[in-house]
């Protein structure tokens, strides 16, 4: 007898999950279906997983098609189970291939071809709808998106856009997406709702576009390159009663929004000072590196370190002074110094020169000190003048991050009554109001 064994979450059970299972069954004579516990899943990064391991059983169960059902508890177990089991072949979706190769020591390993375009029809109950989601833009942010959308439960990346046919078509070959299209108008018809990973000077438009069309939008930072455009959008997204978000990943990440709790608390004093620095060094060919893609530091990296001095001071400031390094029309360092009525921030960027990417919050009592990357928080600690207090604080920064921002983008379109408490729109708009500044030329020093 040839046993089979795959493994899976399987939340909200579709007819991809069905035909993987059918597949698999085809490959031999027993299929054991291993479905994944909530603490493994979370342990793993996979978020918003909406059933109980229970529930997911029962629906497994209920498509006859698994001979047995085992639960997978930790990581390294598919090789006990293998052996355990006297497994034959192990099967997984194609959107793994190379993950399990190691396998192949135990037993043999077959990657099934994924179904394209899973269909929202649920195995029980209308009211669990996956969020079928299309991609405009093919570079390198976007081929992140993919690979972390699959720890996001209730959601299928379903599509792309991109004017140029050919990066479309590469882009949905190798993630094995359902289509690819140059035609604005059939990309819209087969979404819910569209991430947009394009140049900077496109996002407006296409937030636009995308609103009028009725589709939730989930964009890179920064949403748009003025002020009154991102006025504009969100007040027209909430015309429209859709989603408008932006990704600026570290507002979403679980430990970095338990940074900021503990500071609002009160518990490093009253705030008077934030320093926070993210820089990287590039050189080459890059939109980052170009003036006519609104490149630059400010532009590109800003975001990220005026994240929490926005949420923690607020969005009313008395005046920004920038001190900047420029090359080919663009700067290369930018150092920023915000003025608040009872505190000071300040901010470094750069794409040319290095610093320590580390965030620190000064405050009465005490300060938060995060080390860099500080916008891949996962660590972070209060420091106190007496040292026996200090208290050190962890949670996982998984991967690129993406899932994070992509778990409250879809929280949202199903609970479109919440609120927007990690990035709202008046924190958002200040951001860009910021970069707009810089852009104009507004109290720059060139250094």
């Amino acid at each position: 007898m040839k046993k089979i064994i795959t493994y899976g979450t399987f939340d909200l059970l579709h007819h991809g999950h069905i035909n993987l299972l059918k597949r698999a069954k085809e490959l031999g004579d027993y299929l054991i279906v291993g479905v994944t516990t909530e603490n493994y899943d979370r342990g793993r990064g996979k978020l918003n997983v909406s059933k109980s391991t229970l529930e997911r059983i029962e629906d497994v169960r209920n498509t006859g098609l698994a001979d047995e059902i085992i639960i997978e508890e930790y990581e390294g177990q598919k090789i006990d189970d293998i052996q355990k089991y006297g497994v034959d072949i192990f099967a997984i979706g194609s959107d793994w291939k190379g993950k399990f190769d190691y396998l192949n020591e135990f037993c043999e390993v077959v990657y099934l071809e994924r179904t394209k375009g899973v269909s929202s029809t649920m195995l029980r109950g209308e009211t669990q709808k996956i969020i079928s989601i299309g991609v405009i833009g093919s570079g390198r942010i976007a081929n992140r998106f993919i690979p972390e959308s699959k720890y996001v439960s209730g959601i299928n990346v379903n599509g792309n856009y991109n004017p140029n046919i050919n990066s479309a078509k590469a882009f949905a070959e190798n993630h094995e997406i359902s289509f690819y299209t140059d035609d604005l108008n059939e990309f819209y018809s087969k979404v819910d709702a569209v991430y947009i990973a394009s140049p900077h000077p496109t996002h407006a438009d296409y937030i636009r576009k995308s609103l009028m069309n009725g589709k939730h939008v989930l964009c890179e930072k920064p949403l748009v390159l003025t002020e009154d455009e991102a006025k504009e959008l969100y007040s027209l997204a909430e015309e429209k009663n859709l989603i408008l978000m932006e990704a600026i990943k570290t507002a979403y990440a679980p430990a970095f929004h338990k940074l900021i709790s503990y500071v609002k608390s009160g518990a490093i004093g009253t705030v008077r000072d934030i320093e926070a620095s993210f820089t990287k060094l590039m050189t080459g060919n890059f939109r980052e590196l170009s003036a006519e893609q609104a490149g630059g530091s400010m532009t590109e990296l800003s975001s990220y370190p005026l994240l929490p001095i926005i949420k923690l001071f607020g969005t009313s400031y008395r005046d920004i002074t920038f001190y900047s390094v420029f090359e080919n029309n663009i700067d290369v360092f930018t150092r920023a110094i915000i003025q608040f009525d009872n505190a000071v921030a300040s901010l470094k960027v750069g794409l040319g020169v290095k610093t320590e990417g580390e965030l620190i919050i000064s405050g009465t009592k005490g300060y938060a000190y995060v080390p860099a990357p500080w916008w891949k928080t996962e660590f972070f600690e209060l420091r106190y003048e007496d040292l026996n207090k200090t208290r050190k604080y962890f949670a996982k920064f998984e991967d690129d991050g993406l899932r994070y921002e992509i778990s409250e983008f879809v929280s949202l379109i199903n609970n479109p009554q919440s609120n927007y408490l990690k990035l709202n729109s008046e924190e958002s708009i200040a951001i860009v109001g910021i970069i707009q500044k810089f852009r104009e030329g507004h109290n720059i020093i060139k250094l």
